[in-house]
């Protein structure tokens, strides 16, 4: 099965709050991906993609198809032009964000290897999510390892 990237129809979720209003369509099930995903966003003017993160575990690539997004990196920003690339490894240093700061849509492609469980990790709000189950936690939450454990004395060997 074969898709055109640049004709795929994406949508949105309605769901999605002011700033991260982004269409999108994921691609792997539509070719019959099983290790690799890929989505394809369009990005209206002042829409970004998802919150500043970073992934534990995939490593994510961009190339952008349309427009020019501003892409947030620990480095800083900058603007990127069609046919553009940047990697993000699974570490703090990949961490990113795309926003469309321009006056026309952007359409980027993001691939990724399909990693489970895996982390993504929200600097700017101190929030990780655990995939799955698919839940959020404030990284402030922290426990210590024992916390809310009982403590077992382990049976004596008969004398």
């Amino acid at each position: 099965m074969t898709v055109n990237l640049f004709e795929i129809e994406v949508q949105k979720d309605a769901d999605d709050p002011d700033g991260y209003n982004t269409s999108y369509a994921r691609v792997r099930p539509l070719v019959g991906g099983e290790k690799l995903g890929l989505s394809v966003y369009e990005l209206p003017p002042g829409q970004s993609i998802c919150p500043y993160h970073y992934e534990t575990g995939e490593e994510e690539w961009l190339i952008v198809l349309a427009g020019t997004p501003t892409l947030r990196t620990p480095e800083g920003e900058r603007e990127l032009r069609v046919w553009d690339t940047a990697f993000f490894p699974a570490t703090a240093e990949g961490a990113h964000k795309v926003t469309n700061r321009g006056a026309e849509k952007a359409r980027v492609a993001i691939w990724s290897n399909r990693v489970e469980p895996h982390v993504s990790v929200y600097p700017d709000s101190d929030k990780v999510l655990a995939s799955p189950p698919g839940k959020l936690f404030r990284a402030g939450d922290a426990v210590d390892y024992w916390e809310g454990e009982a403590v077992r004395t382990p049976p004596l060997p008969p004398s």
